[in-house]
């Protein structure tokens, strides 16, 4: 059986990455749109400078909406404490940095601790 090919709003990747920013924002949802539209602030500019040039790029900028021009690029983006692998595929398109590199984790509980339950008072600490 033959792998489906991904689109994205009907267009194959190639006609995606041959559109214009302008036509790109036609086909993406409201709030990434509404951002574009207002422009990117200095620090997205530099981030796609970094993406342009072709360097190991690490940012902070989770709010930089993904576009075309990005495709099959490895960024890393900050988590609030470490910066995680985001690979740029198709899916990605319109959403922004921030949504791949989750800032919260599960919390992985162990046994409970001495002075946790009112069992534990006569337990012996030695």
């Amino acid at each position: 059986m033959a792998k489906k090919e991904f689109t994205f709003r009907g267009m194959t990747i190639e006609e995606v990455q041959k559109l214009s920013l302008k036509d790109f924002m036609k086909h993406i949802p409201s709030r990434a749109r509404r951002s574009l539209e207002r422009g990117f602030t200095e620090q997205q500019k530099l981030l796609l400078e970094k993406i342009r040039a072709g360097d190991r790029v690490k940012t902070h900028c989770r709010d930089m909406v993904v576009i075309p021009e990005m495709l099959g690029k490895t960024i890393k983006v900050h988590s609030g404490k470490e910066f995680a692998d985001v690979v740029i595929t198709g899916e990605m398109l319109g959403h922004f940095l921030g949504e791949f590199a989750l800032t919260r984790r599960g919390v992985h509980h162990s046994a409970p601790g001495i002075g946790a339950t009112r069992s534990s008072a006569g337990v012996s600490v030695r």
